[in-house]
């Protein structure tokens, strides 16, 4: 691993950070994700993402099933640990997995309770590019009109994320991430407008 655990991890949570607060924005972390030496089966930014986010504290779940390389890599590299995506703080969805199987995670997330409404899962969703010129309207805290997200997502995991959202403040954020070392975020305050997705 040829990158600096502490300062590089500190770098991409400052990125996700600032994504959370502005939604819509995209966050470049290329020049960090360039120097990941590790062979994944996954984006270089999805594994920045895991390396900063997780410990041994909480949990993950990778999809599709199967990914047992990906899996062991982050177990290895976080010390956190794999469980079902019903228990999961944090749900990878890579390239490889459908819009069902999204859809589906996005179902069984854990939201929180109004008590804790913390105790919810973070989805981090890997897409092809996040340069689409149609996407998803966002309005909300941190947009100061509306905002172009720069990806469409189709209407089954739309409906699937206003249902998990629906009582505020439980419900889900998103962490989305490309191939080309881009990640965004979608917090669970932001309203989404299908009117621009698929």
């Amino acid at each position: 691993m040829a990158i600096d655990i502490v300062h590089d991890t500190q770098f991409v949570f400052r990125k996700i950070l600032d994504s959370m607060a502005r939604p819509g924005t995209v966050a470049n972390v290329t020049g960090v994700a360039s120097r990941i030496d590790t062979q994944l089966n996954c984006f270089h930014s999805t594994f920045l993402c895991a390396l900063t986010l997780l410990d041994s504290e909480v949990t993950f779940h990778v999809l599709p099933t199967g990914n047992s390389n990906l899996i062991d890599k982050i177990s290895q590299y976080t010390l956190s640990k794999h469980v079902s995506v019903s228990e999961a703080d944090f749900i990878i969805a890579s390239k490889e997995c459908s819009e069902q199987e999204a859809a589906d995670a996005i179902r069984q997330a854990k939201q929180g309770t109004l008590i804790d409404p913390n105790r919810s899962s973070t989805i981090i969703l890997e897409v092809e590019s996040l340069t689409e010129k149609e996407g998803t309207v966002l309005t909300g805290p941190g947009i100061k009109t509306k905002s172009h997200f720069p990806f469409a997502f189709s209407k089954e995991m739309f409906i699937a994320r206003e249902e998990k959202n629906k009582e505020f403040p439980m419900g889900i954020d998103l962490i989305i991430t490309d191939s080309s070392g881009r990640l965004a975020c979608i917090p669970r305050t932001a309203e989404m407008d299908l009117k621009e997705g698929r």
